[in-house]
């Protein structure tokens, strides 16, 4: 069933051969090619709309060679988003230990821009796949969704935490952490959408300088 879940499994079948040799550079082609294929699929018509016979005949291969190198479309769809994952999820990791060692708003300050800066650095380095994950978080989850709705939890709970730390220790005056956590989070997206999408003409350092003044939004004097 489409919404039943399941255990993550991770990225693309691994085939033998000897790293950087032919059969490994191959291999690492038709991989990219599918991830590729499947980004300009999905950002076009959706993921669940798009079938696994349309992604191989976009990336110029028959259906059955799709399996050799993912197991499903989920496969396919976390493949696509893993560089956005792993550097959003490693940004606001960092941003919470910088945060439970701030000695006073300046270290604050400075914990929630290296944020920004980071988030804006997955944008311009992956911007396709960034839209893709904002399009598609909302949407109900499926097993196809599954590694996009694992982010988004994730970033929820994550963006939470760093509210609730920055409040305990003293550093934001919020009544509701979680409250506060979700607006961000959510306006954050929202612009970086926007952005993405070319409905706002702002260049990297800009959209940075306005993250930062989004997340930094009551920090106490």
């Amino acid at each position: 069933m489409d919404d039943e879940r399941r255990p993550r499994r991770a990225g693309p079948i691994e085939r033998p051969g000897a790293s950087g040799g032919k059969r490994d550079i191959n291999r690492r082609k038709r991989v990219q090619d599918l991830i590729d294929a499947g980004l300009s699929l999905f950002l076009r018509r959706g993921i669940e709309a798009v079938t696994i016979d349309e992604v191989a005949r976009e990336a110029g291969m028959a259906k059955g060679n799709f399996y050799r190198y993912f197991r499903d479309k989920a496969d396919l769809v976390e493949a696509v988003i893993e560089p956005v994952a792993r550097t959003t999820r490693q940004a606001v990791q960092e941003c919470d230990e910088k945060l439970r060692t701030a000695d006073g708003r300046d270290d604050a300050v400075a914990a929630y821009g290296q944020l920004g800066n980071r988030l804006v650095g997955a944008l311009a380095m992956h911007p396709d796949a960034m839209c893709l994950y904002l399009q598609e978080r909302r949407a109900p989850a499926t097993t196809a969704r599954q590694a996009i709705s694992d982010l988004a939890s994730d970033l929820d709970r994550r963006a939470f935490t760093l509210s609730q730390v920055a409040v305990d220790r003293r550093l934001v005056a919020v009544a509701n952490p979680h409250v506060s956590a979700l607006a961000v989070l959510g306006a954050v997206e929202a612009l970086a959408l926007a952005s993405v999408r070319n409905q706002v003409q702002m260049d990297p350092v800009e959209t940075t300088k306005t993250l930062i003044a989004i997340v930094l939004e009551g920090l106490q004097n």
